[in-house]
């Protein structure tokens, strides 16, 4: 398939840069550089944004996600591979992406899960990380990117 346009991203001064800051913010929160590549290519493979599922799956390699996880991120429910942690991330970062799909988009029950193991920095990180990547996913599959976009560049914990 070939790309539309540049990502806009690119395009519009400034922006890449912008999104790569609140990148750098949520990475910084506390919650596992893993984690986070993780909740980046399930909302990724939710959005159906090829670009970013080719891009969060090698950057998800590289902050050290198994195979396990990797092969089976689409039915993580169902397989033993993921932490209770990473469990409640996901289902955080699944509501809030899909929330046309129900009246409370994001219920009590869910928030209260991923609320057990992340402190309202750690969560907001989270639920930032959502956002930034539904972004990324809108700004991708809309231009028709067809390889990893430019202004995803995963950013690692500090140690």
């Amino acid at each position: 398939m070939r790309s539309r346009m540049r990502n806009p991203a690119d395009v519009l001064s400034g922006a890449a840069q912008t999104l790569q800051e609140l990148l750098k913010t949520a990475h910084s929160a506390g919650v596992e550089a893993q984690t986070l590549e993780l909740v980046h290519l399930r909302i990724s493979q939710i959005n159906g944004c090829a670009a970013d599922v080719d891009g969060g799956a090698r950057s998800a390699r590289e902050a050290g996600v198994s195979d396990e996880r990797l092969l089976t991120l689409a039915a993580w429910r169902d397989t033993p591979y993921f932490t209770p942690a990473q469990r409640a991330a996901l289902e955080l970062a699944e509501a809030a992406t899909r929330m046309a799909d129900r009246p409370d988009a994001v219920s009590d029950e869910v928030w209260d899960r991923a609320a057990t193991h992340y402190d309202e920095t750690q969560l907001a990180a989270i639920v930032l990380m959502t956002g930034v990547t539904n972004l990324f996913n809108r700004l991708g599959a809309t231009t028709r990117q067809s390889s990893t976009p430019q202004t995803y560049t995963p950013v690692r914990n500090q140690p």
